[in-house]
């Protein structure tokens, strides 16, 4: 099977554009390569002049699916927003926010009051897309303030035909989902609260869609074709399946590997035979877990790549497909870990760390159970172990105790559900890249 030099996400993709066009290049400049392909930043028609659409305005209104009402100002793209409503604390990183495809099909809250301050800047998104479909603001900042700014998140909201709601008390939405866990919510024109009401009687929770493969690539892509260390020697190849990966844990990997970007659904045999790996990663991304969808086929690589003794690293949904493919249950959370301020406790070494999270699902601890769990009690149902190797939590969240790492036991594997690349947020994780990449030397140098 060839291997594609050259792509980008599906979803959202400026017409006539070329397949290999864009600003985000994480291979550009590496030692050792000559030609790395580009791929969209969900900035880039801002940077280049692209025409927007007309701005929503005029009062709007919020209803939620346990009768909460709230009266604000629309902005961003005309039409409805919907889906499920959820907060995340961060009080900076809102462009990288916004393009995390982990929160594709969520209404995103920003509970920091002040969005927008600084703009939008060239090269800072994590995807080439807005994944929410709606953003949830206290007040949006029309002209922001930055000497590197390109525009404002208003007119980033309309290039992707993403709709936006302001003036809202996103305090008291941020103490309703807190106390009664996340909820499916509409909002749009004020004048339009009966439509709006029929609307979400019939919405249904986007859990149920096949989101990861919404958000994933579409074919292999190696992002830094021969790339070499600093002594001139060839880096080891790592396949990382993609369920929604962050442009930014891209370019960590790229330091110390040569990343082959891949469909989640790249069979292992193929990725250890056509692609000849040394290593595997699995990226975040939204959703159930346990979805039959494109995130099971992930899941099923992972268990094969560790029965092979292969070096496995997952980070947020690939830490929650490796707790499944332990056999543990992964389920629903009250209102999810969202923002850069988690503390998390390594049991091993006592360190506690400030990270920064984005997921609404975990994995059950094995003995604990499920902690802080959402009141409708979803979770995955009990399935075999598929690798057959024990499992060790080895992080764990100071807050609630929920489970936030796995080792696999006599394995060259970990997982965490929190995000090392920090993107935005405090940066105490980095090391683990570093650590990964220590272990896949020390397994292609015969040790273990």
């Amino acid at each position: 099977m060839p291997i594609i030099m050259g792509g980008r996400f599906r979803p959202k993709l400026m017409s006539g554009e070329d397949r290999n066009t864009g600003t985000f290049s994480p291979g550009e400049n590496q030692r050792g390569v000559d030609i790395a392909p580009c791929f969209t930043d969900a900035a880039d028609g801002l940077l280049f002049g692209h025409e927007l659409p007309q701005s929503a305005e005029g009062p709007g209104i919020l209803l939620t699916a346990d009768g909460g009402r709230y009266h604000g100002t629309l902005f961003g793209a005309k039409g409805h927003g919907e889906g499920e409503l959820v907060f995340t604390t961060g009080m900076m990183g809102y462009q990288e926010s916004l393009t995390d495809p982990s929160f594709a099909g969520q209404v995103l809250t920003f509970t920091y009051p002040l969005i927008g301050n600084y703009g939008i800047h060239p090269n800072a998104s994590e995807s080439s897309a807005v994944w929410p479909r709606g953003v949830v603001v206290r007040h949006a900042m029309k002209q922001p303030d930055h000497r590197n700014s390109i525009a404002s998140v208003e007119d980033l909201l309309r290039l992707h035909n993403v709709p936006g709601i302001e003036g809202i008390d996103t305090r008291s939405i941020t103490r309703r989902v807190r106390e009664l866990g996340t909820v499916l919510c509409v909002f749009g024109p004020a004048e339009e609260e009966d439509l709006l009401q029929s609307r979400l009687a019939v919405l249904t929770s986007p859990e149920l869609d096949d989101l990861v493969e919404m958000v994933s690539i579409q074919h292999p892509v190696v992002l830094n074709p021969g790339a070499l260390d600093a002594l001139d020697r060839p880096l080891p190849r790592l396949g990382a399946l993609d369920c929604g990966i962050k442009y930014n844990i891209l370019r960590n990997l790229c330091r110390d590997f040569e990343v082959v970007w891949c469909p989640p659904e790249t069979p292992f045999e193929v990725l250890q035979n056509s692609y000849q790996i040394d290593a595997l990663f699995c990226s975040n991304g939204p959703g159930d877990p346990a979805h039959p969808g494109k995130a099971t086929a992930a899941r099923t690589t992972l268990a094969q790549a560790v029965r092979a003794q292969m070096p496995v690293m997952g980070i947020c949904l690939g830490h929650q497909l490796m707790g499944l493919a332990s056999g543990l249950q992964t389920y629903k959370m009250r209102y999810g870990h969202r923002g850069a301020n988690q503390p998390v406790v390594d049991l091993k070494t006592g360190l506690v760390s400030i990270t920064s999270q984005n997921h609404g699902f975990a994995v059950a601890d094995p003995e604990a159970g499920m902690l802080a769990a959402h009141p409708s009690g979803a979770c995955s149902p009990v399935s075999e172990n598929q690798h057959g190797a024990e499992v060790e939590v080895r992080f764990i969240n100071a807050n609630d105790r929920t489970v936030e790492g796995l080792d696999i036991v006599g394995h060259p594997s970990f997982t965490v559900q929190f995000h090392p690349e920090a993107c935005p947020g405090p940066h105490d994780a980095a090391p683990l890249f570093t650590q990964f990449r220590e272990i896949v030397d020390q397994h292609l140098g015969g040790g273990q």
